[in-house]
């Protein structure tokens, strides 16, 4: 699998994490990924590039989505 593809893959399981709210703290949600910090927040700033409004819930330690996001690569 090339880069181009693993990266559209980590994009579609944090979509999914997202969308369960189950991401955890972001030093978790990045090791769920197996991504550093850094780039789980490149990540997240594509994902808010292709419009995705992301917020994080310091209760439930996740982060969600504020609208409906359709996540299409």
């Amino acid at each position: 699998m090339g880069k181009f593809e693993e990266m559209c893959e980590r994009l579609k399981r944090m979509d999914a994490l997202i969308r369960r709210r189950g991401t955890g703290a972001p030093r978790a949600f990045a090791k769920l990924l197996g991504i550093s910090r850094s780039t789980l927040f490149l990540y997240l700033g594509l994902l808010k590039d292709y419009g995705a409004e992301i917020a994080y819930d310091r209760e439930r330690e996740s982060y969600y989505y504020e609208r409906d996001f359709t996540l299409q690569l």
